[in-house]
C-alpha cells in the first residue's frame, strides 16, 4: 500500500539532505520532485499543483529560513498538508435512528457486498450493536446467496426476498422486520453496475428516498485511482452521500484515491478494507495514514489492534505456566493466532516506523505463519507439551509429517528455546515493571 508513493517522497527530501536551511530554490526543487511522486500515485494535476504551492508557502517563511534541519521541517509540512487533504479529522459513523439504516452505495466489483458483511461485523463486535443485512441487489448473480455466506460467516441475520425484484419494496419491509426483531442497524447492500448508468442512478435515488437513511456510505475499489474520484463525484451529485468506504488498500494501490477523494467530494473517508478477513475492516485516520505514506509508521494502530486480541485472563495462565517452565508450543501456536487476527503481516510491518522502507525489497507472504503452523501440526500432544521430549529421531518424523526440511524443524526449536528464555526473564523484577507499564496501555487511545 503506497510503497511506489512513498519511495518517490523519500527520494524528494533527500534532495535537501545537507543543506543548512531551505530557499526558493532547494525547495522548489524537492517539491517539484513531490508533486511528480503525487501524478505517478494518481493524484489529479490540480490538486497536486494546488497541494504543493500550500506547502511552498508555508516552507517560504523566516522561521524555517534559519531552521538547521529543513528536511526534516519539510516532511512536517508536507505530512501537515496531506493529513488536511485526507480530511485532516477522523469521522465517525451517524448511528442515531431506530433503527440506524445505513445504505451502502458504489459499483459492481467495488466489494460492496463484502464490506456490508465487514460493517456489520465491526458493529456487532466492537459497537454492541445488532445488525441486519438486507439484501438489495436484486440483479447480479448469485448477489443474494453472497450476503447470505457473509451473514453465516458473522453470525448476522440476513433479510432477503426471493422473487421479488422492487429493491425499494424490500429495503422497507426489511426495516419493518427489524423494529419487530429488535435490530438496532439495518445495513442495506444495493445493486452496482459495470459503469455509472442513468437506471442505477434513478434506482438507488429511489431507495435513498424511501429510507431516508441515517447514513449513505460509497463504496470504492481503491486499485482504479482517479477513475474511483470520479465516480464518487457522479454518485455524489446524484445522493449527497455522507462518507467513503476505501476497499483494497491492502492490493497493489496508487493511493491516488485515497489521498484526493476528499478534496473532490467533500465528503470524508470513513473506512478502509485491509484485506479479505471480515476482520479486515479500520475506521480512517487521515493523520496515520499521512505518517505511513511518508514512512513513519502508525504504532498507534498497532497498539490498538493488539489491545484487541488481549485478553487478561488467558495472559496470566500464560505467566504462571513460564513461571513454572510450562510454555510449549501450544501456547506459542495460540500466540501466532492472536498475532494473525490483528491482520496481515505486510500490512503489520507498515505500521512500524522505518520498518517499510528498511524491508522493501523483502517478500512477505500474506499467511507467513503456514510453515511453522505446519511443524507444530506435525508434533504429538505430548511433543508439544513437553519440547524437551524432541529428539532427532522425533525431528526426523515432524519434518517429514510437515513437508519441511530438518534445518528448518532445528532453526524453529533453537527459536523457541531462545523465546522461552526471554519470556522466563521478563518474569524477574524488571520484567514486570515492563510488564505493568504495557499494561498501563491498554487505555491509550
Amino acid at each position: 500500500m503506497f510503497d511506489n508513493l512513498s519511495d518517490k517522497l523519500d527520494k524528494a527530501f533527500h534532495i535537501l539532505k545537507g543543506h543548512g536551511k531551505i530557499t526558493e530554490i532547494n525547495v522548489a526543487e524537492t517539491l517539484k520532485e513531490v508533486r511528480r511522486a503525487l501524478l505517478d500515485a494518481d493524484v489529479n494535476f490540480k490538486i497536486a499543483k494546488e497541494f504543493t504551492t500550500r506547502v511552498k508557502d508555508k516552507a517560504i517563511g523566516q522561521n524555517v529560513l534559519t531552521t538547521l534541519q529543513p528536511g526534516q521541517l519539510l516532511v512536517k509540512l508536507v505530512k501537515d498538508e496531506l493529513t488536511e487533504l485526507m480530511g485532516g479529522e477522523v469521522s465517525g459513523i451517524n448511528l442515531s435512528g431506530n433503527p440506524t439504516v445505513i445504505l451502502m452505495s458504489g459499483l459492481q466489483g467495488s466489494g460492496k457486498t463484502t464490506f456490508s458483511g465487514k460493517l456489520a461485523n465491526f458493529l456487532k463486535t466492537k459497537k454492541n450493536k445488532k445488525p441486519l443485512l438486507v439484501a438489495c441487489d436484486v440483479y447480479r448473480p448469485a448477489a443474494i446467496n453472497q450476503l447470505h455466506v457473509v451473514g453465516d460467516q458473522i453470525g448476522v441475520e440476513v433479510y432477503s426476498e426471493l422473487g421479488n425484484n422492487n429493491p425499494v419494496e424490500i429495503a422497507q419491509n426489511a426495516v419493518k422486520y427489524a423494529k419487530e426483531k429488535g435490530y438496532n442497524v439495518v445495513i442495506v447492500d444495493t445493486a452496482g453496475r459495470l459503469a455509472v448508468d442513468e437506471e442505477m442512478m434513478t434506482e438507488i435515488a429511489n431507495v435513498h428516498r424511501a429510507l431516508q437513511p441515517q447514513e449513505t456510505l460509497f463504496v470504492v475499489d481503491s486499485m482504479t485511482g482517479q477513475d474511483a474520484v470520479n465516480t464518487a463525484k457522479a454518485f455524489n451529485d446524484r445522493l449527497n452521500f455522507d462518507g467513503v468506504i476505501l476497499t483494497k488498500l491492502d492490493g497493489d494501490t496508487r493511493g491516488g484515491a485515497a489521498i484526493s477523494i476528499k478534496s473532490v467530494v467533500d465528503k470524508p473517508i470513513k473506512f478502509v478494507g485491509t484485506g479479505e478477513k471480515m476482520e479486515a475492516i479500520d475506521v480512517f485516520y487521515p493523520e496515520r495514514m499521512a505518517e505511513r505514506i511518508l514512512g513513519m509508521g502508525d504504532v498507534v494502530s498497532l497498539v490498538e489492534r493488539a489491545q484487541e486480541q488481549f485478553n487478561e485472563e488467558e495472559a496470566r495462565k500464560l505467566q504462571k505456566k513460564i513461571a513454572k517452565n510450562e510454555f510449549g508450543f501450544d501456547d506459542f501456536l495460540a500466540q501466532i493466532q492472536q498475532v494473525k487476527k490483528m491482520g496481515n503481516m505486510k500490512d503489520l510491518v507498515g505500521m512500524i516506523p522505518g520498518a517499510a522502507k528498511a524491508m522493501k525489497d523483502v517478500e512477505i507472504e500474506d499467511d507467513a505463519f503456514k510453515h511453522i503452523e505446519a511443524i507444530i501440526y506435525s508434533m504429538t500432544p505430548a511433543e508439544r507439551s513437553k519440547p524437551a521430549l524432541i529428539d532427532m529421531k522425533r525431528k526426523t518424523r515432524i519434518a517429514k509429517g510437515s513437508g519441511r526440511k530438518i534445518d528448518e524443524v532445528n532453526q524453529l526449536m533453537k527459536q523457541f528455546d531462545q523465546m522461552s528464555k526471554m519470556m522466563k526473564m521478563m518474569q524477574g523484577p524488571g520484567g514486570k515493571q515492563m510488564m505493568k507499564m504495557m499494561g498501563g496501555m491498554k487505555g491509550l487511545r
